[in-house]
Formats: C-alpha cells, structure tokens, sequence
C-alpha cells in the first residue's frame, strides 16, 4: 500500500500517544527517583512496630525496587515470545528458501540452520545464538 494511501492518525489519538508516553517516563523517573534517594539517605533508628524492627528506607526501596522487576518483566516477556517472521508458514515467506550443497562424500552444507528458526515461526528464545542470552532477561 502506498504511503500516501495510509490511515491518517488524527490530532486526538497523537496528543493521547504523546500524554501517556509522557506519564510513563515521568512514572519511570520517579521510581528511579525513589530509589536513589532511599539509598543516599542516612541509616536512621528503625522503627518498633508490633511485627518487629522495620526500616522504612529499605522497605520503600524494596518495593520501588520489585515494582520495576515487575514491570520489566511484564514488558520483556511478549517481546521474547513475539513471532519474529509474520510470514512465515505462508506462501510468501522470503526466508523460506535454504540452499544446500555437498561436495563428493563430505557432510552435506545448507542454510536451514540459519533460516529454519524463523521459517517455523520462531520467537527471538527460539534463535540459536540469541535464545539462550534471551533467559538472562526477565519475563
């Protein structure tokens, strides 16, 4: 389809894209915030509570802290289990096409290895070199 063909987006939906990317990067610089001043604060005397001791600049910490881990991994985990290939399985995908050779009685050589992966629908866990990097990520 040509460019000039496309939907065009209008002044609302653009200025709501704009608004909400702006409330999460303030969101994120917060959270951020947060953390860094609970750690450049001065230990204090904890507090007595009826559960026991609490130090409330490690509590809010912790929880700035697991509210991030949360939140990456909710956001990392469709991107490493997202189809890379949307053509793949039809019958236009144009990384459907490995080439093989084999000279006299050596082991033969193709480019399945590299394109098969993605030629099945494979997710960016699923290549061979980048998958197993992938299980560092959260999610």
């Amino acid at each position: 389809m040509a460019r000039h063909s496309a939907k065009k987006s209008s002044a609302a939906q653009r200025a709501l894209l704009r608004a909400g990317l702006t409330l999460t990067a303030a969101g994120a610089a917060l959270g951020g915030g947060a953390v860094s001043a609970g750690a450049a604060e001065p230990a204090a005397a904890p507090l007595a509570s009826p559960v026991g001791d609490l130090d409330s600049a490690a509590a809010a910490g912790g929880a700035v802290t697991g509210a991030l881990e949360t939140a990456t991994a909710g956001g990392l985990a469709p991107v490493k289990h997202l189809r890379l290939n949307p053509l793949s399985g039809t019958g236009v995908d144009p990384l459907d096409n490995a080439v093989g050779t084999q000279v006299a009685d050596f082991k033969p050589v193709t480019t399945a290895v590299a394109t098969g992966p993605l030629t099945k629908g494979g997710a960016l866990a699923d290549l061979p070199l980048v998958g197993p990097a992938t299980s560092l990520l959260p999610g």
